[in-house]
């Protein structure tokens, strides 16, 4: 029994060595809150993470103007997003400049914008681990 007062997060695996104790799909130490990395200026689809990882926040920067939604699928490209891989479609008029959404979501696959609403410059950023 460790004589620290804090709990480890690290121990030996039967190959001994030191692996964290908390790690994503990716094998990357698990983050709670705001990711390790950012994408930021996302106007259009893009993938933000070709390999497994986390989906943490959404910053609405300015939510475009006219028609679609924007689309988060777990993806390792723009292409093939379908609602078996749907993690998140939220319509323009839904959103608000400023607004943050966190999801703390799980993706195999990876992490891909596949589409932003229409119009009127929309602007995302996005965090992920």
């Amino acid at each position: 029994m460790p004589q620290s007062p804090y709990a480890s997060t690290v121990a030996k695996n039967a190959a001994g060595v030191s692996q964290s104790l908390v790690s994503n799909a990716g094998g990357d130490a698990a983050v709670s809150g705001g990711g390790q990395s950012s994408h930021l200026n996302v106007t259009a689809a893009a993938v933000i993470k070709a390999s497994p990882g986390v989906l943490h926040k959404i910053v609405v920067i300015a939510p475009g103007t006219t028609s679609g939604a924007l689309t988060i699928n777990d993806l390792a490209a723009t292409s093939g997003g379908a609602a078996a891989n749907q993690i998140i479609s939220i319509a323009y008029g839904s959103l608000t400049a400023g607004q943050v959404i966190t999801l703390d979501w799980p993706c195999a696959t990876g992490i891909a914008v596949t589409a932003v609403p229409g119009g009127g410059s929309p602007q995302y950023a996005i965090s992920y681990s």
